[in-house]
């Protein structure tokens, strides 16, 4: 059986400002706990945050409003940002005076900033705490045996580095043999 999630939404419409600016803010506050947003979004130095910050609040608002009125029970520090969206809102056109009696025209930006949030589940299948086995005698042993174990798997590769030395040794010998094959060379032509 499954249980459907509720979400609780607030919107800010014709806000003034580019999304790109408000999509800033809203990527800092996705995904987070109600109260470290609202933290988050106070402390933010954009000129949209303080906007984004009364609307997390109003959805707060809301979704204690709604809860009361339908009878559910919703815990207000379980909440979290589920969705936070800045769409385009119209485009104001302008025209700004140029040089030489031209107009250069431009566009300012409208944007409807939308947030929604809802309550996490709780996890009720993961385990929360873990529980450390209970040392017995016969669990001592077994850690006596792995720290004698170990020592052995050190000497091991202790032995391999020995090796490596004398194949060394071998290619050292190869190279003089070659001068040798030159030098008789030389000596047969002359």
């Amino acid at each position: 059986m499954a249980v459907e999630t509720r979400e609780y939404r607030a919107e800010a419409r014709f806000q003034r400002v580019s999304p790109q600016k408000a999509r800033l803010v809203l990527d800092l506050i996705k995904g987070r706990g109600v109260e470290e947003a609202l933290t988050v979004a106070a402390f933010t130095k954009k000129r949209i945050a303080p906007v984004i910050h009364k609307l997390l609040t109003s959805a707060v608002d809301n979704a204690k409003y709604v809860a009361g009125e339908q009878g559910i029970d919703l815990d207000v520090d379980n909440l979290y940002v589920k969705l936070a969206l800045a769409n385009d809102g119209p485009r104001m056109k302008r025209i700004r005076p140029a040089p030489m009696g031209r107009a250069f025209r431009y566009q300012r930006r409208l944007t409807h900033i939308i947030l929604s949030v809802a309550e996490r589940e709780a996890a009720g299948g993961l385990v929360t705490k873990v529980e450390e086995p209970a040392v017995g005698p016969k669990a001592g042993k077994a850690k006596v045996e792995e720290l004698k174990a170990a020592p052995k798997a050190t000497k091991a590769k202790a032995e391999e580095p020995k090796a490596a030395p004398k194949a060394t040794k071998k290619k050292a010998e190869e190279p003089q043999a070659a001068p040798k094959a030159t030098k008789k060379k030389a000596g047969t032509k002359a």
